[in-house]
């Protein structure tokens, strides 16, 4: 068998992703990184972006939004605020979400709210660069 880590995936909403994978590769605060079995034990921010889960020889794509990584020898579990696989993506109703936080800005609106839409921008663009990149 070959050496596999656990990946666990975890928001708010549920556990969306509990598989053992070959590596996974993502933005985090300090670059890309990727992460093999064994990898050193690591906590490092994750950047919203792409998400790509090496798994019995196939690539899987999935858009993330920011989070928190741990990674041990045998495992990383990632706590973030969103996590979507790239043939999930609506792109029309993401499209339509990112045009509305984008008007929101040009409002005159609380620093607490502007914090709040360019978070969701953020994960908007993140689901938007995937699903146009991956054309799924």
């Amino acid at each position: 068998m070959a050496d596999t880590l656990r990946l666990e995936i975890v928001t708010p909403d549920a556990v969306v992703y509990s598989e053992d994978v070959d590596m996974v590769t993502f933005t985090s605060v300090e670059g890309e990184l990727g992460i093999l079995p064994r990898h050193v034990r690591l906590m490092t921010q994750m950047e919203p972006g792409e998400m790509i889960v090496r798994r019995g020889g196939r690539d899987e794509f999935l858009a993330v939004g920011e989070g928190l990584v741990e990674v041990t020898g045998r495992r990383v579990s990632i706590l973030t605020d969103m996590a979507v696989a790239a043939d999930k993506i609506d792109e029309a109703r993401i499209e339509e979400a990112r045009q509305r936080a984008e008007a929101r800005l040009k409002e005159k609106i609380s620093a607490e709210e502007i914090a709040s839409v360019n978070a969701s921008l953020a994960r908007s663009l993140a689901q938007l660069r995937v699903k146009r990149r991956r054309h799924v």
